[in-house]
């Protein structure tokens, strides 16, 4: 693969990744914390003390758990009110910024532009999650859309990361 199309490839993910913290801020990060022991992936990220630690993975996947759970209740406040809006911004963000590390093999580090675009994903991501899911919501009722949210970040994100 050549030097441009690892960094195609790079930045596409972390935009895609961004994209999928707007579901579920999370979920994404809870991934990487799974996958950091691929050889495949081979990036800086996977030796972050939040990646590398048991405690770590832990804290991530309990945090998905609890995102994932907390989604169906009644008094969970809007993805795209300011406070969860912001969250979801910072997590696509860090998820872009590890994936910016991946192209250590003959690549440039584009930790900078995978943060970018790993934000600007979870902005866009955000607003069409809450937009599909008011609509679809209107025709199914809300926990079935929910969990079918909750399978297409986890398979999306699953996907994204071992992409590399």
């Amino acid at each position: 693969m050549s030097k441009k199309s690892r960094t195609t490839s790079t930045l596409t993910r972390a935009l895609l990744l961004g994209i999928l913290s707007g579901g579920r801020s999370a979920t994404p990060l809870a991934v990487l914390g799974l996958h950091h022991g691929d050889k495949n992936l081979r990036g800086d990220w996977q030796d972050w003390k939040t990646f590398d630690s048991s405690l770590g993975r832990a804290g991530l996947v309990a945090g998905a758990a609890g995102e994932i759970i907390g989604d169906k209740m009644p008094k969970t406040p809007n993805r795209i009110a300011f406070p969860a809006l912001l969250g979801r911004i910072g997590a696509g963000a860090f998820a872009g910024l590890a994936l910016g590390t991946t192209t250590k093999s003959g690549g440039s580090d584009l930790r900078i532009e995978g943060a970018i675009l790993g934000a600007i994903g979870a902005l866009v991501g955000s607003y069409v999650a809450w937009a599909a899911r008011k609509a679809v919501g209107s025709v199914l009722p809300d926990p079935v859309v929910a969990v079918a949210e909750d399978v297409a970040v986890i398979a999306g994100s699953r996907a994204v990361v071992r992409a590399g």
